[in-house]
């Protein structure tokens, strides 16, 4: 042992390469080294990783000992690949026979058997998997011995339904390993007391160290305007594809993000297009298939690629050194992802990571440069813990169950030391038991709902094996839309499509997948068989929630508008589209909601300039427009920005206040929601995750039209007879907390009720316009064509509305 406290072997291994271990590392060992848990946060390249597992590494070089020492669990399966190849490196350069492997989705049956039965000392993991280990009867006798279980990119998913999971299943790690030491690691999080918290058993915000990494190098950020302009619409960047094209052929290699997969595959042919020099550059996203994941993965870590056009699939840790630049195509959304994804370029703490924001119109340049202030004023996105789910908790209970009888009153003291459930009721706990015993009142004929039985004084079992058997064929918490298959016609598959999409396609169509144009052959037996193509093509769409801008940027940009002294750093075309917005009409004060109405080609337009995200706007649309029928103002549609939405009829709307009355989230609210595809969608979610519906029998899979239609049946059947039904309420809040961001929206309202101004003006407004080349664009089937259309259509709205 020496000053450090390090094994010699390690201790030479830092010799060796001129390291020397860092503070927060050392610091690490000796928060270790007295048995107490850790939460660590430190910069993107600041050795994170080796932080976490230094103390297992020095604790089975010390101490050596068979059987599983260390769990990790990361979000990401291909994190856990990333993690264990630079693990693995270090352990083989110091002669250690430590054994590390992961274990995931993808991981084989034999093997996953194997690792149970002779486990590894080290063991990379997700949230889900960790789940279904702990269903197993050998699962007490697995993870006896468990002395750490290290969780990566705290931030990504602790206040998600995989965190509340997690949170589970570390009380249930706590009891079968008791004084389990849980560590935590993140690089940006605002509130890092509130993920001790969750990171504690029962909350105990003590019983976890707070250890800071030291700051390292400030980014280096920067706003890509071509040409000195900035266009009047769209949201993506895409007319900067020629100057991204320049930036990727200076820098050895270039991580190019998007905010949508559909984005991502767009901007790729954009880029291919002005290749001129023919530089490899790839594409990756969730929807590509595992094989070609992993190709590209290895490619960058081979240095083979100069450009890669990702997704969120790439926002974590993944560790390649030689990036030096990443451009973020189109709005950040919030200073905490932006600052997370520019982290991927320069990933050494000595050396400022280089970024640059593409924005694809003058909304979004304002938000880029919110952005850049508040990573300037170190101001991180807010952090909002929510109590854990229902749905995910009835998974949990009957993953233990699984696994062997329980002591309810044991069960529930055990869950309620998980942080997201503390609060946990004791009814609400009984009901959650009695759902799945039952399926609830109203299903409680049916035997195949029957899942858990009493065994008296308060123990509960499964009731049958088949029960444990459909658990782990079917547990987890991403419930993805239905989707297809694309394959050529060798078999060979590229990835996977929504159901939705491919209901769109038939033989001949031709859309852009994995970086290929692909025409279709034919659709069988969930298959879409294709062939690679020269011809233009669509681009897939997906379904789901947009990503919104922040709440905080939000407040940034509001405060910019009215600010003239800001104007200054402004782009000259922006500062003249506000200049000319304040003279024709107002530029609304920060607390304030400006609503316009003004007539434009025969139709009458009300614009909301709210900037609360697109989700909220859009369901405030769905409500005004039926106020607008119920009203006589004879409504055309709605549009919607995550700065605004506009509302459009055949009569003038000169009230615009009683549209937006508080009362319009009561019962109308209710209504819509329940009669709108989107509780039926949310019900289908929580009814998966909660067990009601299976998507898997040995040897078959459903359709993803047959889990639809299960979940339909009964949504209805519940709706009926059983409206209080727990699963109901589960997806109610769901449904108010994502799909619709209820709280931003009643915001929004509450700001329409207090504050609003509405100006009346003679004809289209200068900000208006990013709304009305929407309103254009959704008249217009996709295509070359359109989209030159489109451009034409954006400069006559924007030199009507600038003149004068």
């Amino acid at each position: 042992m020496n000053d450090a406290g390090l094994p010699a072997v390690v201790q030479r291994w830092f010799s060796e390469r001129g390291w020397q271990p860092r503070r927060h590392q050392l610091e690490m060992l000796g928060v270790a080294r007295a048995g107490n848990s850790a939460l660590l946060v430190a910069a993107t390249g600041a050795g994170k990783t080796l932080a976490g597992f230094l103390p297992t590494i020095c604790d089975l070089i010390e101490a050596p000992a068979e059987g599983l020492h260390t769990l990790y669990v990361s979000p990401l399966k291909a994190l856990g690949v990333d993690v264990q190849r630079n693990l693995l490196g270090p352990i083989a350069e110091m002669g250690l026979s430590i054994r590390v492997e992961t274990r995931s989705g993808d991981t084989p049956s034999d093997r996953k058997k194997r690792q149970r039965e002779r486990p590894p000392h080290i063991l990379l993991t997700t949230p889900e998997s960790l789940s279904l280990l702990l269903s197993y009867p050998d699962s007490a006798t697995l993870f006896a011995g468990l002395k750490t279980i290290v969780v990566d990119e705290l931030h990504a998913f602790a206040r998600e339904k995989r965190g509340d999971l997690l949170a589970l299943s570390m009380a249930r790690l706590e009891v079968l390993a008791p004084g389990l030491r849980r560590v935590g690691l993140s690089a940006t999080i605002a509130d890092p007391d509130a993920y001790r918290s969750w990171l504690a058993p029962d909350a105990d915000i003590d019983a976890v160290a707070l250890v800071e990494g030291d700051p390292g190098a400030a980014a280096d950020l920067s706003i890509l305007i071509p040409d000195g302009r900035i266009p009047w619409s769209g949201h993506s960047g895409r007319h900067a594809a020629r100057e991204v094209m320049g930036l990727i052929e200076r820098h050895r290699t270039t991580l190019i993000f998007c905010n949508t997969r559909s984005l991502a595959e767009l901007i790729f042919q954009d880029l291919w297009a002005v290749n001129d020099l023919s530089l490899a550059i790839g594409i990756h996203h969730g929807s590509l298939a595992l094989e070609a994941r992993r190709r590209i993965e290895a490619a960058m870590s081979a240095g083979k690629l100069r450009g890669l056009v990702a997704t969120s699939s790439l926002d974590l840790g993944i560790d390649w050194g030689d990036i030096d630049l990443v451009v973020q195509m189109g709005a950040p959304k919030g200073s905490s992802r932006l600052l997370q994804r520019i982290g991927r370029s320069n990933h050494r703490l000595d050396e400022p990571s280089r970024g640059m924001i593409v924005p694809g119109n003058r909304f979004e340049y304002l938000e880029a440069r919110a952005a850049l202030d508040a990573i300037g004023d170190n101001e991180l996105d807010p952090e909002i813990f929510r109590p854990g789910a229902l749905d995910v908790l009835a998974q949990h209970i009957l993953a233990i169950a699984c696994a062997g009888p329980f002591d309810e009153a044991e069960l529930l003291a055990e869950v309620r030391s998980a942080s997201p459930y503390a609060g946990l009721k004791d009814e609400t706990f009984q009901e959650i038991l009695s759902f799945i015993a039952t399926g609830g009142y109203a299903l409680k004929a049916y035997d195949k709902f029957r899942r858990l039985v009493p065994e008296g004084d308060g123990r509960w079992r499964i009731t049958r094996p088949a029960v444990a058997v459909q658990h782990r064929m079917n547990a987890g918490i991403i419930v993805e839309a239905p989707l297809l298959s694309v394959r050529f016609k060798n078999g060979r598959k590229l990835g996977t499509v929504e159901e939705g999409f491919a209901s769109t396609l038939t033989p001949g169509d031709h859309f852009f997948f994995a970086g290929l144009s692909l025409e279709v052959e034919r659709i069988k037996d969930g298959d879409i068989l294709v062939h690679a193509s020269s011809k233009s093509a669509r681009i897939v769409t997906y379904g789901g929630q947009r990503m919104s801008m922040s709440t905080h940027l939000a407040d940034r940009v509001r405060h910019m508008l009215c600010d003239r002294n800001d104007w200054h750093r402004f782009p000259d075309d922006v500062a003249e589209w506000l200049e000319v917005q304040g003279r024709r009409s107002r530029l609304p004060e920060p607390h304030e909601l400006l609503v316009e109405t003004f007539e434009h080609h025969g139709r009458h337009f009300m614009v909301a300039y709210s900037f609360e995200g697109w989700n909220a706007h859009q369901s405030l649309g769905m409500l005004l427009t039926r106020r607008m029928e119920h009203a006589g103002l004879k409504p055309l549609g709605f549009v919607a920005n995550d700065y605004g939405l506009a509302c459009y009829g055949l009569e003038p709307i000169t009230d615009p206040q009683s549209l937006f009355s508080p009362d319009i989230l009561e019962q109308e609210f209710t209504d819509w929601v329940e009669q709108s595809y989107l509780l039926k969608s949310a019900f289908r979610e929580v009814a998966v995750i909660g067990g009601l519906v299976e998507r898997h029998h040995p040897g078959q899979r459903k359709s993803g039209r047959q889990v639809s239609f299960s979940t339909d049946l009964i949504y209805d059947v519940l709706r009926r007879y059983e409206p209080g039904h727990l699963l109901l309420r589960a997806a109610w809040e769901d449904a108010r907390a994502r799909m619709t961001e209820l709280g931003r929206l009643v915001r929004l309202v509450d700001r329409a009720a207090a504050t609003m101004v509405h100006v009346h003006a003679d004809r289209i407004t200068p900000m208006a316009v990013p709304l009305m080349v929407i309103v254009g664009r959704e008249a217009m089937p996709p295509g070359g064509e359109a989209d030159e259309t489109l451009l034409i259509q954006a400069e006559a709205l924007a030199q009507e509305a600038m003149a004068g």
